[in-house]
Protein backbone atom coordinates (compact mmCIF):
# COMPACT_ATOMS: atom_id res chain seq x y z
CA UNK A 1 0.00 0.00 0.00
CA UNK A 2 1.04 3.44 -0.69
CA UNK A 3 2.10 5.89 2.33
CA UNK A 4 1.22 8.47 0.31
CA UNK A 5 -2.59 9.92 -0.34
CA UNK A 6 -2.95 8.66 -3.83
CA UNK A 7 -3.23 5.36 -3.15
CA UNK A 8 -7.02 5.05 -3.18
CA UNK A 9 -6.89 6.82 -6.84
CA UNK A 10 -3.65 4.47 -8.32
CA UNK A 11 -6.25 1.47 -6.92
CA UNK A 12 -9.24 2.81 -8.80
CA UNK A 13 -6.80 3.98 -11.74
CA UNK A 14 -8.12 1.38 -14.90
CA UNK A 15 -4.90 0.20 -16.33
CA UNK A 16 -3.61 -2.12 -18.73
CA UNK A 17 -0.64 -4.80 -18.16
CA UNK A 18 1.84 -6.05 -21.21
CA UNK A 19 4.34 -7.49 -19.16
CA UNK A 20 3.09 -10.62 -17.07
CA UNK A 21 4.34 -14.08 -17.51
CA UNK A 22 1.36 -16.35 -16.49
CA UNK A 23 4.15 -19.35 -15.17
CA UNK A 24 5.50 -16.52 -13.17
CA UNK A 25 2.55 -15.95 -11.33
CA UNK A 26 2.15 -19.50 -10.04
CA UNK A 27 2.03 -18.12 -6.35
CA UNK A 28 3.95 -21.09 -3.91
CA UNK A 29 0.60 -21.97 -2.93
CA UNK A 30 -0.77 -23.03 -5.63
CA UNK A 31 2.54 -24.72 -6.82
CA UNK A 32 2.33 -26.79 -3.82
CA UNK A 33 -1.39 -27.71 -4.65
CA UNK A 34 -0.85 -29.15 -7.57
CA UNK A 35 2.70 -30.70 -7.15
CA UNK A 36 0.42 -32.60 -4.52
CA UNK A 37 -2.56 -33.57 -6.90
CA UNK A 38 0.11 -34.49 -9.96
CA UNK A 39 2.15 -36.34 -7.91
CA UNK A 40 5.16 -34.28 -8.80
CA UNK A 41 8.10 -34.58 -6.53
CA UNK A 42 9.71 -31.09 -5.62
CA UNK A 43 13.33 -30.90 -5.01
CA UNK A 44 13.85 -30.32 -0.99
CA UNK A 45 16.17 -33.41 -0.61
CA UNK A 46 18.54 -30.73 -2.77
CA UNK A 47 16.87 -27.46 -2.39
CA UNK A 48 15.53 -27.47 1.63
CA UNK A 49 13.45 -24.54 0.49
CA UNK A 50 10.80 -26.52 -1.12
CA UNK A 51 10.14 -27.62 2.62
CA UNK A 52 7.00 -25.74 2.67
CA UNK A 53 5.18 -22.36 0.91
CA UNK A 54 6.40 -20.14 3.69
CA UNK A 55 10.32 -21.24 3.10
CA UNK A 56 10.44 -20.87 -0.78
CA UNK A 57 8.45 -17.50 -0.64
CA UNK A 58 11.29 -16.14 1.90
CA UNK A 59 13.99 -17.42 -0.71
CA UNK A 60 12.54 -15.35 -3.59
CA UNK A 61 12.83 -12.20 -1.67
CA UNK A 62 16.84 -13.21 -2.16
CA UNK A 63 17.20 -13.82 -5.84
CA UNK A 64 20.98 -13.00 -7.19
CA UNK A 65 20.41 -12.22 -10.90
CA UNK A 66 18.32 -13.38 -13.85
CA UNK A 67 19.41 -17.17 -13.84
CA UNK A 68 19.28 -17.63 -10.03
CA UNK A 69 15.26 -16.14 -10.45
CA UNK A 70 15.03 -18.83 -13.45
CA UNK A 71 16.30 -21.47 -12.57
CA UNK A 72 13.39 -21.29 -9.67
CA UNK A 73 10.89 -20.36 -12.58
CA UNK A 74 11.06 -23.51 -14.36
CA UNK A 75 11.66 -25.98 -11.55
CA UNK A 76 7.72 -23.87 -10.41
CA UNK A 77 6.47 -24.32 -14.37
CA UNK A 78 6.91 -28.37 -13.81
CA UNK A 79 3.65 -28.58 -11.34
CA UNK A 80 1.54 -27.74 -14.84
CA UNK A 81 0.25 -30.93 -15.96
CA UNK A 82 -3.17 -31.20 -17.58
CA UNK A 83 -5.26 -28.30 -18.84
CA UNK A 84 -7.23 -27.34 -15.63
CA UNK A 85 -3.86 -26.67 -14.15
CA UNK A 86 -3.01 -23.65 -17.03
CA UNK A 87 -6.81 -22.83 -16.31
CA UNK A 88 -6.79 -22.39 -12.88
CA UNK A 89 -3.07 -20.29 -13.37
CA UNK A 90 -4.68 -18.09 -15.99
CA UNK A 91 -7.42 -17.20 -14.08
CA UNK A 92 -5.94 -17.07 -10.42
CA UNK A 93 -4.29 -13.79 -12.02
CA UNK A 94 -6.74 -12.48 -14.42
CA UNK A 95 -8.86 -12.29 -10.71
CA UNK A 96 -6.23 -11.04 -8.83
CA UNK A 97 -5.67 -8.39 -11.65
CA UNK A 98 -9.20 -7.45 -11.91
CA UNK A 99 -9.30 -6.48 -7.73
CA UNK A 100 -6.32 -3.71 -9.10
CA UNK A 101 -8.76 -2.51 -11.78
CA UNK A 102 -6.61 -3.72 -14.95
CA UNK A 103 -9.40 -3.63 -17.90
CA UNK A 104 -6.57 -5.13 -20.53
CA UNK A 105 -4.11 -7.40 -20.16
CA UNK A 106 -1.51 -8.93 -22.36
CA UNK A 107 0.13 -12.13 -21.39
CA UNK A 108 2.57 -14.90 -22.02
CA UNK A 109 3.35 -17.94 -21.34
CA UNK A 110 6.48 -20.06 -22.70
CA UNK A 111 5.04 -22.97 -24.70
CA UNK A 112 8.60 -24.35 -24.73
CA UNK A 113 9.25 -25.09 -21.01
CA UNK A 114 6.14 -27.67 -21.28
CA UNK A 115 5.59 -29.18 -24.61
CA UNK A 116 9.47 -30.39 -24.34
CA UNK A 117 7.43 -32.11 -20.18
CA UNK A 118 5.15 -33.69 -23.21
CA UNK A 119 2.17 -31.45 -22.48
CA UNK A 120 0.76 -30.33 -26.09
CA UNK A 121 0.58 -27.06 -27.45
CA UNK A 122 -3.09 -27.22 -27.70
CA UNK A 123 -3.39 -28.07 -24.33
CA UNK A 124 -1.96 -24.89 -22.72
CA UNK A 125 -3.43 -22.84 -25.14
CA UNK A 126 -7.03 -23.93 -25.32
CA UNK A 127 -6.57 -23.89 -21.64
CA UNK A 128 -5.44 -20.29 -21.43
CA UNK A 129 -8.25 -19.34 -23.75
CA UNK A 130 -10.97 -20.51 -21.52
CA UNK A 131 -9.72 -18.85 -18.40
CA UNK A 132 -10.05 -15.62 -20.96
CA UNK A 133 -13.25 -16.39 -22.08
CA UNK A 134 -14.21 -16.65 -17.98
CA UNK A 135 -12.27 -13.50 -17.25
CA UNK A 136 -14.15 -11.60 -20.09
CA UNK A 137 -17.27 -12.50 -18.46
CA UNK A 138 -16.90 -11.93 -15.16
CA UNK A 139 -14.95 -8.78 -14.56
CA UNK A 140 -15.27 -7.34 -18.33
CA UNK A 141 -11.50 -7.95 -18.59
CA UNK A 142 -10.08 -8.04 -22.06
CA UNK A 143 -6.75 -9.96 -22.72
CA UNK A 144 -4.54 -11.33 -25.16
CA UNK A 145 -1.76 -13.82 -24.99
CA UNK A 146 1.54 -13.76 -26.24
CA UNK A 147 3.90 -16.62 -27.14
CA UNK A 148 7.54 -16.37 -25.64
CA UNK A 149 10.02 -18.94 -26.70
CA UNK A 150 13.56 -19.64 -24.75
CA UNK A 151 16.53 -17.88 -25.70
CA UNK A 152 18.48 -20.42 -24.08
CA UNK A 153 17.00 -23.15 -25.69
CA UNK A 154 18.28 -23.38 -29.78
CA UNK A 155 17.05 -21.59 -32.51
CA UNK A 156 15.85 -24.70 -34.26
CA UNK A 157 14.01 -25.40 -31.41
CA UNK A 158 12.21 -21.78 -31.65
CA UNK A 159 11.69 -21.93 -35.02
CA UNK A 160 9.62 -25.55 -34.95
CA UNK A 161 7.38 -24.37 -31.76
CA UNK A 162 6.96 -21.43 -33.55
CA UNK A 163 5.74 -23.35 -37.24
CA UNK A 164 3.52 -25.27 -35.15
CA UNK A 165 1.76 -22.49 -33.70
CA UNK A 166 1.20 -20.55 -37.09
CA UNK A 167 0.11 -24.18 -38.37
CA UNK A 168 -2.49 -24.40 -35.95
CA UNK A 169 -3.79 -20.97 -37.01
CA UNK A 170 -3.39 -19.41 -33.88
CA UNK A 171 -1.69 -16.07 -35.43
CA UNK A 172 -4.46 -16.35 -38.12
CA UNK A 173 -7.12 -16.48 -35.67
CA UNK A 174 -6.37 -13.98 -33.13
CA UNK A 175 -5.43 -16.76 -30.46
CA UNK A 176 -1.84 -15.08 -30.10
CA UNK A 177 -1.85 -12.08 -30.76
CA UNK A 178 2.43 -11.72 -30.92
CA UNK A 179 5.70 -13.36 -30.63
CA UNK A 180 8.13 -12.77 -28.09
CA UNK A 181 11.61 -14.52 -26.30
CA UNK A 182 12.77 -13.98 -22.89
CA UNK A 183 14.58 -16.66 -20.72
CA UNK A 184 18.56 -16.12 -20.14
CA UNK A 185 19.73 -12.69 -21.88
CA UNK A 186 23.27 -12.19 -21.55
CA UNK A 187 24.71 -14.80 -23.80
CA UNK A 188 21.83 -14.64 -26.32
CA UNK A 189 22.16 -11.60 -28.02
CA UNK A 190 19.21 -10.70 -30.65
CA UNK A 191 21.20 -11.22 -34.03
CA UNK A 192 21.06 -14.83 -33.12
CA UNK A 193 16.82 -15.01 -34.03
CA UNK A 194 17.26 -12.79 -37.09
CA UNK A 195 15.59 -15.82 -38.84
CA UNK A 196 12.69 -16.26 -36.70
CA UNK A 197 11.89 -12.74 -36.42
CA UNK A 198 12.22 -12.65 -39.97
CA UNK A 199 9.57 -15.36 -40.52
CA UNK A 200 7.31 -13.31 -38.30
CA UNK A 201 7.74 -10.46 -39.89
CA UNK A 202 6.76 -11.72 -43.46
CA UNK A 203 4.01 -12.86 -41.83
CA UNK A 204 2.95 -9.85 -40.33
CA UNK A 205 2.63 -11.17 -37.03
CA UNK A 206 3.52 -8.73 -33.75
CA UNK A 207 6.46 -9.20 -32.10
CA UNK A 208 8.32 -8.37 -29.29
CA UNK A 209 11.61 -9.08 -27.25
CA UNK A 210 12.99 -8.97 -23.81
CA UNK A 211 16.17 -6.57 -24.24
CA UNK A 212 17.99 -4.44 -22.15
CA UNK A 213 17.29 -5.86 -18.98
CA UNK A 214 20.42 -7.15 -18.07
CA UNK A 215 21.69 -7.01 -21.77
CA UNK A 216 23.25 -3.58 -22.74
CA UNK A 217 21.69 -0.77 -25.26
CA UNK A 218 22.95 -2.30 -27.87
CA UNK A 219 20.58 -5.18 -27.27
CA UNK A 220 17.84 -2.87 -27.83
CA UNK A 221 19.50 -1.36 -30.64
CA UNK A 222 19.57 -4.77 -32.35
CA UNK A 223 16.43 -5.80 -31.50
CA UNK A 224 14.81 -3.01 -33.26
CA UNK A 225 17.44 -2.83 -36.65
CA UNK A 226 17.72 -6.62 -37.03
CA UNK A 227 14.82 -7.69 -35.75
CA UNK A 228 12.04 -5.29 -36.57
CA UNK A 229 10.46 -5.66 -33.05
CA UNK A 230 7.65 -3.47 -32.44
CA UNK A 231 8.15 -3.66 -28.64
CA UNK A 232 10.34 -3.80 -26.29
CA UNK A 233 9.86 -5.54 -22.82
CA UNK A 234 12.16 -4.44 -19.80
CA UNK A 235 14.36 -1.98 -21.92
CA UNK A 236 15.52 -0.67 -18.71
CA UNK A 237 19.23 -0.62 -19.52
CA UNK A 238 18.50 2.14 -22.83
CA UNK A 239 17.80 4.62 -19.72
CA UNK A 240 19.66 4.44 -17.39
CA UNK A 241 22.83 3.22 -19.44
CA UNK A 242 21.56 4.01 -22.97
CA UNK A 243 22.74 7.69 -24.94
CA UNK A 244 20.42 10.45 -25.99
CA UNK A 245 20.17 9.01 -29.49
CA UNK A 246 18.62 5.85 -29.03
CA UNK A 247 16.55 6.98 -26.21
CA UNK A 248 14.70 10.26 -28.74
CA UNK A 249 14.50 7.01 -31.04
CA UNK A 250 12.36 5.20 -28.78
CA UNK A 251 10.62 8.29 -27.92
CA UNK A 252 9.82 9.35 -31.85
CA UNK A 253 9.14 5.76 -32.71
CA UNK A 254 6.36 5.46 -29.59
CA UNK A 255 8.30 2.03 -29.24
CA UNK A 256 6.47 0.67 -25.83
CA UNK A 257 8.53 -0.56 -23.05
CA UNK A 258 6.79 -2.99 -20.58
CA UNK A 259 8.95 -2.10 -18.05
CA UNK A 260 8.70 -3.41 -14.38
CA UNK A 261 10.20 -1.70 -11.33
CA UNK A 262 9.76 -4.35 -8.67
CA UNK A 263 11.53 -7.16 -10.98
CA UNK A 264 14.18 -5.05 -11.93
CA UNK A 265 14.87 -4.40 -8.15
CA UNK A 266 14.74 -8.18 -6.68
CA UNK A 267 17.10 -9.07 -9.56
CA UNK A 268 19.64 -6.39 -9.23
CA UNK A 269 19.48 -5.11 -12.25
CA UNK A 270 18.89 -1.69 -10.64
CA UNK A 271 19.84 -1.46 -6.56
CA UNK A 272 16.71 0.46 -5.71
CA UNK A 273 13.72 2.01 -7.08
CA UNK A 274 15.00 5.58 -7.06
CA UNK A 275 17.21 4.43 -9.73
CA UNK A 276 14.43 3.06 -11.73
CA UNK A 277 14.27 5.68 -14.74
CA UNK A 278 10.87 7.01 -14.38
CA UNK A 279 12.37 10.76 -14.80
CA UNK A 280 13.69 10.13 -17.99
CA UNK A 281 11.00 8.20 -19.55
CA UNK A 282 8.69 11.00 -18.73
CA UNK A 283 10.79 13.66 -19.55
CA UNK A 284 12.36 12.08 -23.46
CA UNK A 285 8.70 11.63 -23.72
CA UNK A 286 9.21 7.46 -23.89
CA UNK A 287 5.80 5.34 -24.38
CA UNK A 288 6.31 2.86 -21.46
CA UNK A 289 3.76 0.59 -19.17
CA UNK A 290 4.96 -0.35 -15.51
CA UNK A 291 4.12 -4.20 -14.97
CA UNK A 292 4.62 -6.81 -12.47
CA UNK A 293 6.94 -9.45 -14.79
CA UNK A 294 6.54 -12.41 -12.67
CA UNK A 295 4.55 -11.35 -9.63
CA UNK A 296 4.36 -14.10 -7.26
CA UNK A 297 8.76 -14.54 -7.50
CA UNK A 298 8.65 -10.48 -7.60
CA UNK A 299 6.75 -9.31 -4.58
CA UNK A 300 4.00 -7.56 -5.78
CA UNK A 301 1.16 -7.11 -8.64
CA UNK A 302 0.44 -4.23 -10.57
CA UNK A 303 -0.69 -2.26 -7.72
CA UNK A 304 2.47 -2.38 -6.16
CA UNK A 305 4.99 -1.52 -8.65
CA UNK A 306 2.16 1.45 -9.47
CA UNK A 307 2.14 2.04 -5.27
CA UNK A 308 6.10 2.15 -5.19
CA UNK A 309 6.36 4.04 -8.13
CA UNK A 310 4.50 6.39 -6.05
CA UNK A 311 6.25 6.02 -2.78
CA UNK A 312 9.79 6.91 -4.73
CA UNK A 313 8.85 9.89 -7.00
CA UNK A 314 5.64 11.52 -5.39
CA UNK A 315 3.88 11.82 -8.50
CA UNK A 316 0.83 14.11 -9.46
CA UNK A 317 -2.66 12.93 -10.76
CA UNK A 318 -1.75 14.60 -13.84
CA UNK A 319 1.20 12.36 -14.42
CA UNK A 320 -0.60 9.07 -14.00
CA UNK A 321 -2.64 10.29 -16.23
CA UNK A 322 -0.04 10.73 -18.86
CA UNK A 323 1.04 7.17 -17.69
CA UNK A 324 -2.33 5.60 -18.21
CA UNK A 325 -3.20 7.29 -21.26
CA UNK A 326 0.35 6.12 -22.91
CA UNK A 327 -0.32 2.80 -21.98
CA UNK A 328 -3.11 2.14 -23.16
CA UNK A 329 -1.93 3.83 -26.76
CA UNK A 330 0.65 1.51 -26.87
CA UNK A 331 -1.91 -1.96 -26.21
CA UNK A 332 -2.21 -4.34 -29.19
CA UNK A 333 -6.23 -4.47 -28.01
CA UNK A 334 -8.71 -2.77 -30.84
CA UNK A 335 -9.28 0.42 -31.19
CA UNK A 336 -12.27 0.80 -30.09
CA UNK A 337 -11.09 -0.62 -26.85
CA UNK A 338 -8.84 1.94 -26.82
CA UNK A 339 -11.21 4.71 -26.95
CA UNK A 340 -13.63 2.93 -24.14
CA UNK A 341 -10.30 2.48 -21.89
CA UNK A 342 -9.41 6.02 -22.55
CA UNK A 343 -12.43 7.36 -21.50
CA UNK A 344 -12.35 5.45 -18.32
CA UNK A 345 -9.25 6.61 -17.60
CA UNK A 346 -10.37 10.43 -18.17
CA UNK A 347 -13.63 9.75 -15.66
CA UNK A 348 -11.67 8.41 -13.09
CA UNK A 349 -8.75 11.22 -13.77
CA UNK A 350 -11.61 13.67 -12.95
CA UNK A 351 -13.23 12.18 -10.43
CA UNK A 352 -10.18 12.21 -8.07
CA UNK A 353 -9.07 15.42 -9.12
CA UNK A 354 -12.43 17.05 -7.62
CA UNK A 355 -12.06 14.69 -4.74
CA UNK A 356 -8.95 15.79 -3.75
CA UNK A 357 -9.45 19.54 -4.45
CA UNK A 358 -12.08 19.02 -2.06
CA UNK A 359 -9.97 17.72 0.86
Amino acid sequence: MCNTSLHAFLAALPKAEHHMHLEGSLEPELLFELAAKNKITLPVATDPVFASAESLRRRYETFENLDDFLGYYYIGMSVLIDGSDFEALAYAYFTKAASQNVRHAEVFFDPQAHTSRGVELSTIVESVKRAQARAEADFGMTTQLIMCLLRHLPLSEAMETFTQAKNSGYFADGTLAAMGMDSSELPFPPPVWKDLYDAANELGIRTTIHAGEEGPPLYVTQALDLLGAQRIDHGVRALTEGDDALVSRLASSKTLLTMCPLSNVRLNCISSLSEFPLRRLIDSGVRFSINSDDPAYFGGYILENYCALQDTFNLGIRDWEMIAKGVMMGSWCTDERKAQLLVEIEDAVNEWARYLEEQ
